[in-house]
């Protein structure tokens, strides 16, 4: 499976005969799994048309700030364009491009895109063979690796002049190989498995009403895409959400009652790297499951519960070389029923939030933690979004775990 798969690549094409390619080039990402979208300067557009670059990607491709022949148009966010982006790839880049990269130059949207990014850039040098070697393309080159930008190097050839040497603009699938082996190379968390559980259970009453919570789910799709960014194989172990997955690096395993999470879980927690388990799991489920609808009485009716068996306090007694994390949802004497959590069950470490805290909890966007270790060091965060709460919970677990060394 790719590192591609799920994420978003800006195209970049500037002005020169190599542009021919870029169709492939699309293609070649969205096979990997990728989201395309597509950003050319107006000299691009005599080389490949933007109607098959907008065919292929399923996306408008762009290459003014606005429409000119369209006063009421909305203006092209390139600040927008940079943010979705998960990198940005320039392909080909010519020397003109190139130039203005290392210089600052922003006189079309594709150079303010770039600017604006805040994630991996990758060029891709097209051009004649002198043209390649002169010193100002070479300074350009230089300057952009200085700038943490990855070149992708050209490759040798018969070139549009009919010379024979560098210049030729790397081939479709070996840019796309290039890519995905230095993204790889990057990814922290390549090569491991993380197990995530996420939302609630639903214990049944009868065949329509059940025990549940307010658990949309969605700390623990987030902490799923966030493992995947990181290159992570991600086993996710869902309750009844209307949340979906995307992403081809995460495996969904939907179940319903905490006895089929805690089967799903015991499934795959021998080979996962990382544990982290995010489900409102029931503590409790009714002992006995009508097998008909309960009719309504005017007197009072009793249900009787029984405990449901303890998915974490289970997974730290199996625990071997995992990295186990637990959370722990508190209303009262919150660091310190945390601390016995995490010391009861086995843990490596807790994400502990209060239903006191404005913000955070259940059916919530944004959330506020505070993550502890086995070691009692305590980190506490601000109220934020929850992608943000999955990026900080993560940045905690890397300092903790070294995946290059397991």
């Amino acid at each position: 499976m790719s590192i591609l798969s799920g994420k978003n690549v800006l195209l970049g094409i500037s002005g020169g005969i190599a542009a021919y390619k870029s169709a492939l080039l699309v293609r070649s990402f969205i096979k990997a799994g990728a989201s395309v979208k597509v950003v050319m300067t107006e000299s691009a557009k005599d080389f490949v048309t933007p109607l098959t670059l907008s065919t292929l990607s399923k996306h408008p491709v762009l290459s003014s700030f606005t429409n000119e022949e369209d006063e009421n148009d909305v203006w092209n966010n390139h600040v927008e364009l940079g943010l979705w982006a998960h990198l940005m790839v320039v392909a080909p880049a010519t020397a003109n491009t190139l130039s203005k990269m290392a210089n600052g130059v922003c006189d079309n949207l594709l150079l303010a895109t770039y600017l604006s990014a805040k994630c991996p850039v990758f060029v891709a040098p097209a051009m004649d063979l002198d043209m390649y070697k002169h010193p100002s393309t070479r300074t350009s080159l230089e300057k952009l690796t200085q700038f943490g930008n990855v070149v992708i190097p050209a490759a040798h050839g018969e070139l549009a002049s009919g010379l024979v040497g560098e210049g030729r603009m790397a081939e479709p699938d070996d840019i796309v190989d290039f890519v995905d082996k230095v993204l790889k190379e990057k990814a922290p968390l390549y090569g491991k498995k993380v197990l995530i559980t996420a939302g609630p259970t639903h214990e049944p009453i009868d065949p329509v009403r059940f025990i549940g919570n307010h658990s949309s789910g969605k700390m623990g799709f987030e902490l799923a895409l966030r493992a995947a960014d990181l290159g992570a194989e991600v086993i996710l172990v869902s309750g009844p959400t209307h949340l979906k997955v995307s992403n081809a690096q995460i495996s969904l395993v939907p179940v319903v009652t905490a006895q089929d999470m805690y089967e799903a879980v015991h499934e795959y927690y021998s080979d996962a790297d990382i544990a982290i388990l995010a489900a409102a799991v029931a503590d409790y489920r009714p002992a006995q499951v009508a097998g008909e609808k309960i009719k309504k009485h005017t007197a009072a009716m009793t249900i009787n519960l029984e405990p449901t068996r303890d998915i974490l306090a289970s997974l730290g007694e199996q625990k071997k070389n995992q990295f186990l994390v637990g959370f722990a949802l508190e209303t009262n004497n919150e660091l310190e029923n945390a601390r016995k959590k995490l010391s009861k069950k086995n843990l490596d470490a807790i994400v502990l939030n209060s239903l006191r805290d404005e913000g955070a909890g259940f059916g919530k966007p944004t959330n506020k933690i505070t993550f502890i270790d086995k070691q009692g060091e305590e980190v506490s965060f601000s109220l934020k979004s929850k992608t943000e709460v999955a990026a900080d919970i993560f940045n905690e677990i890397l300092l903790r775990f070294d995946v290059k060394e397991n």
